[in-house]
């Protein structure tokens, strides 16, 4: 049937009004015309964009449990490690941010890291929230990081550095657990949280150096009689089997400025039969040691391997140009200038981790800290910590030249930050 002459019929004139089908036609045309437009403008110009922010403005009111609420909306932001390079951008000031606990309110910190319990006035180190640059890092959602736990076991591994990566994580999530739902049992080496009502552990091993020496459990406080046995892991990781995620770090127990007494086989024999090594040497070895036996013995479709890059000292003021200062004490703002780095971060270490990483059958996901902790001048325990158990006295606190701790942190703090890192990862 033709259709000319209903559309020739149509196209007449009537009292100077346009007819109703041209009306349709002429705006069904133009609706044709805009939805092709956008289909063609959306294919071109669609990018893979990062997570947008979070634009959830805190009171300085709000109560841990209207941060929870808000932290909900991070879950519907995608995190792509290959889009966002977390480990490059700045620190941003947030007066309003309020942390998730603090070290009263967190039983499980030790005294060494709770600097406001022990004395510190400024509490500005904890205001300061890390902003990559090109992406947004989801805040931390404990009520997420529980239901990625169900069921599992997370192990830290290291030193006393992880210790508080592992007490950090603890506290970002207790604080929504009943009670009569939690307990943490301490020990040595081994340490364990345990969440009862989402069947999930969160512990911590300690193990310095990863692999073995005579310093692991009996702390021998002179470097120079270290003995590292680079060549033996099984002590250690006989503890680390049937564990979901594993977190492991290792490197300032390496960095004592001497050469490393090293040593293969027993340590029957006392301290005969070591050689000494450079310390970019021995840890090659230790950490191949290492890559060895997680090769051999994890099953990737099991167990997800970390590794938390190198935390940053900080006890020359003169690298970052305050030479009125004293290490990293009274330190009050991050360093702000782009890509700084201390010598408190031997890039030589980083790249042995990188290279052995890369030749490993087992995937290893690095947590990359370093950077952007680097410009934490003023975040670290300082005088606002304990020695041997104690806290520091009136007269060593005046001190800070023999006493700061320049190398662990305050929390709640930067460790804080790590976790988010690490969340983001699962």
């Amino acid at each position: 049937m033709s259709i000319a002459p209903s559309l020739s019929t149509a196209m007449k004139p009537s009292k100077g009004k346009l007819p109703v089908s041209i009306v349709t036609i002429v705006i069904c045309s133009f609706a044709f015309i805009a939805l092709l437009y956008t289909d063609t403008s959306r294919s071109l110009f669609k990018l893979k964009s990062c997570p947008r922010r979070n634009a959830v403005t805190q009171s300085k009111d709000r109560t841990a449990e209207d941060n929870l609420k808000n932290l909900q909306m991070d879950d519907r932001f995608e995190f792509d490690p290959e889009e966002c390079t977390v480990n490059t951008g700045k620190w941003m000031y947030n007066k309003t941010f309020k942390p998730l606990y603090t070290d009263r309110s967190c039983p499980y910190l030790d005294r060494q890291v709770s600097c406001v319990k022990n004395g510190r006035r400024d509490s500005d180190y904890s205001r300061w929230e890390w902003q990559p640059d090109d992406c947004t890092l989801p805040r931390f959602n404990p009520e997420l990081a529980l239901k990625k736990l169900r069921g599992k076991r997370l192990l830290f591994v290291g030193d006393s550095l992880q210790r508080g990566q592992w007490q950090s994580f603890i506290c970002l999530v207790e604080w929504i657990i009943p009670e009569d739902k939690k307990s943490l049992k301490q020990g040595q080496p081994h340490s364990v949280f345990r969440a009862k009502e989402y069947d999930a552990t969160i512990e911590f091993y300690w193990a310095p150096f990863l692999i073995e020496s005579n310093t692991d459990h009996h702390i021998i406080a002179d470097p120079k009689k270290r003995i590292l046995k680079v060549d033996s892991i099984d002590k250690h990781a006989k503890n680390w089997g049937g564990v979901d995620f594993l977190v492991f770090n290792t490197y300032v127990w390496w960095m004592s400025g001497l050469r490393l007494k090293t040593l293969w086989g027993s340590f029957a024999n006392g301290d005969e039969g070591y050689e000494e090594l450079d310390t970019t040497v021995a840890y090659r070895i230790g950490l191949k040691t290492w890559a060895n036996w997680i090769d051999s013995n994890i099953n990737p479709n099991k167990t997800r391997v970390f590794f938390t890059t190198m935390s940053p000292t900080h006890t020359r003021n003169e690298d970052w140009n305050n030479t009125q200062g004293i290490k990293c004490f009274n330190e009050t703002k991050p360093v702000l200038k782009k890509k700084y780095w201390g010598s408190g971060s031997d890039k030589r270490m980083m790249s042995v981790v990188a290279s052995i990483g890369k030749k490993m059958k087992v995937p290893v996901t690095f947590i990359n800290i370093t950077q952007l902790s680097e410009y934490r001048i003023d975040a670290h325990a300082s005088v606002y910590t304990e020695t041997g158990g104690k806290l520091l006295t009136k007269e060593q606190r005046a001190d800070p030249l023999h006493h700061a701790d320049c190398i662990h942190w305050c929390l709640p703090g930067v460790p804080d930050t790590w976790n988010r890192i690490f969340l983001a990862y699962l």
